[in-house]
């Protein structure tokens, strides 16, 4: 894997640790398109270019405070940058979220120009 894939990843999710919404959106083409892992759509819900991919990430940090992403794991194929973790969150009403999951990355130019997220199913856990 090219050093400049794996430090553009990573600081992605540097950005996403630190809940900085315009962070994120740098590494990304004006064109991006993320592909949220919930939604009503088969593919759950698109958000296209940065200003909508921004919002999505902003709302994302204002409705889990202390979210973020652990264990992340970068491997980088011929067609797509795959990248595994871990999220943790507390949710407004104090249950806890500790999921498994992936994203699958297309880039262009040194930048993603695709985010494709994937995500276990499960259900929150108790306060404890």
């Amino acid at each position: 894997m090219s050093s400049a894939t794996q430090q553009l990843i990573h600081q992605m999710f540097d950005a996403f640790n630190r809940h900085d919404a315009q962070a994120v959106v740098d590494t990304m083409t004006d064109d991006v398109v993320f592909e949220a892992a919930a939604g009503p759509e088969v593919f759950g819900r698109r958000f296209s270019g940065k200003a909508a991919v921004k919002e999505a990430f902003s709302n994302t940090f204002n409705d889990l405070k202390d979210v973020r992403w652990d264990d992340v794991v970068v491997v980088e194929g011929p067609k797509w940058v795959v990248t595994t973790w871990t999220m943790k969150a507390t949710r407004a009403d104090g249950m806890r979220m500790e999921i498994e999951g992936l994203d699958l990355f297309t880039l262009r130019d040194g930048k993603v120009c695709e985010k494709r997220a994937f995500r276990k199913d499960r259900p929150a856990i108790p306060k404890a």
